[in-house]
């Protein structure tokens, strides 16, 4: 899909002046923190010469930012100052800074452009961009969208938006370079000097055999350094990983981590290949993914500050409703040793700490677990050593803290029954809280649910009641509120 051209080159290879290389990135520099985020006086600036009229001046200052920059620029600036911005910079908001935009930015924006207009930016990026920016309209805009593009464009992108979200098939570029393995080294040079419809920016080619299958691959360096008679099959690797179409974005990402792949051949169901995957683009799921695991774990939902206030508040009073239920079970608990709590309010005051230590273990627990979920280190062949491991670090650390704890206790309150009561106690809350942290995500991941949306709610509830019932039972049971 992408349309930009390369500039002629000119006879003997581009010749770069690295003067004229490094003075733009040395003024671009300027605008940046030590972090690479806009300075708060530039984005200031910018903002105060659009609202005055000295648009001209805006453009200037903007233009000599990157696009991901740009992208930053309308993210930093508020919500009602986005499109007087926009109107400012004009055609500075380009498909390359859409694309690099936050979703919620970028739809805000969009809703201000015609369909013409967004067909026109979609047309300039490669499909996974254009479905980026097209998959989250409203369907009757959508629609419209698709209509104004061209019949190649809109069937690729049609193409990619008929698979699951969040799958290879949205993924993956349309865009990319096979060729057959009987041509030479150097057809295949020819070509791509001579076909101007290839798209710019790839570093591998892919070779397939008559059925459209990939067989290989070749790195543009390999071809460059090989003279122009060897058979492409004689200089390409056949070893390859290859990604069906239909597969989550979350393993294809493991896949590019694990084989420290550049890219990769999509292959449909028939395994012929219909696209690539960069690591450009895995880059950003790896992110996205590790992000959406850590603010499901505290029911933020997407936890983005550009993110619409009331779907904020909906992702997160479902989850504190939750939280509440939970609650009221531990202090159903609390309220079953009232009279115990009444005869020695140490009780009371110590109870808390049993049930705060424990809640902590899990986190940290349940944190590991989520995370070797993620990243498949932990499965089905691995769980119960898993477990084991996790009841012998849990009994290890319920130890020393039923130690401190203990020793404090019985010399703060003068009792030495309480703190043999308390240090017990922490011991068998903190063994649970273990063993609750990994067995939980790995059931909710048996039944396919996403451990890292509800485990956090029943491991709270688990060391809570636990902690609660192990410190008020065993003070009952040992006569200590008798006394």
């Amino acid at each position: 899909m992408d349309k930009r051209e390369d500039s002629p080159m000119p006879e003997n290879g581009p010749i770069v002046d690295e003067r004229d290389r490094e003075q733009p990135l040395r003024e671009t520099e300027t605008e940046l923190d030590e972090d690479d985020r806009l300075k708060p006086a530039f984005v200031r600036d910018v903002i105060e010469l659009a609202e005055t009229g000295e648009g001209e001046a805006a453009r200037e200052r903007v233009g000599r930012l990157h696009p991901a920059d740009i992208a930053d620029l309308f993210e930093l600036a508020r919500s009602d100052e986005r499109p007087m911005l926009a109107a400012v910079l004009g055609d500075m908001l380009s498909a390359d800074v859409l694309a690099e935009m936050n979703d919620y930015v970028r739809e805000e924006l969009i809703n201000l452009l015609a369909p013409e207009q967004v067909a026109e930016l979609a047309a300039e990026l490669d499909t996974d961009d254009a479905v980026a920016i097209i998959e989250d309209m409203e369907e009757e805009e959508q629609q419209a969208v698709l209509q104004a593009m061209e019949p190649e464009d809109r069937a690729a992108i049609e193409d990619a938006l008929s698979f699951p979200e969040e799958s290879a098939g949205r993924l993956m570029q349309r865009d990319l370079v096979a060729v057959a393995e009987h041509v030479t080294v150097g057809d295949v040079i020819d070509r791509l000097r001579e076909d101007a419809d290839l798209t710019s920016d790839f570093w591998e080619i892919f070779v397939v055999d008559p059925m459209h299958r990939p067989v290989g691959t070749c790195q543009l360096s390999w071809i460059l350094r090989t003279p122009r008679d060897i058979a492409i099959s004689d200089v390409m690797k056949r070893e390859q990983t290859l990604i069906p179409i239909d597969m989550d974005q979350e393993e294809v990402a493991l896949r590019f981590q694990k084989y420290a792949l550049i890219s990769a051949a999509v292959i449909d169901r028939g395994g012929r290949l219909v696209g690539m995957i960069t690591v450009d683009d895995i880059v950003h799921i790896i992110q996205e993914e590790a992000g959406e695991d850590i603010l499901r774990l505290s029911g933020a939902g997407d936890g983005d500050i550009n993110e619409p206030i009331r779907e904020t508040y909906s992702a997160r009073v479902r989850w504190l409703i939750a939280n509440l239920g939970t609650a009221l079970l531990a202090s159903s608990i609390v309220g079953f040793f009232g009279g115990a709590i009444e005869h020695m309010v140490a009780l009371a005051a110590l109870m808390p700490i049993v049930a705060g230590v424990g809640g902590n273990a899990g986190t940290q627990t349940l944190a590991v677990t989520v995370r070797a979920l993620a990243m498949n280190q932990l499965t089905a062949s691995n769980s119960w050593r898993a477990i084991w491991r996790e009841m012998k670090i849990a009994l290890l650390n319920g130890g020393t803290i039923a130690l401190m704890a203990g020793t404090g206790t019985a010399l703060w309150f003068g009792n030495a029954q309480l703190g043999t009561v308390i240090a017990a106690a922490m011991v068998v809350n903190i063994f649970v809280a273990g063993v609750a942290g990994v067995a939980i995500p790995l059931l909710l991941d048996r039944l396919d649910q996403d451990p890292a949306v509800a485990s956090s709610i029943f491991v709270t509830m688990t060391t809570d009641s636990m902690g609660f019932l192990a410190f008020l039972g065993l003070a009952v049971a040992s006569g200590l509120t008798s006394l």
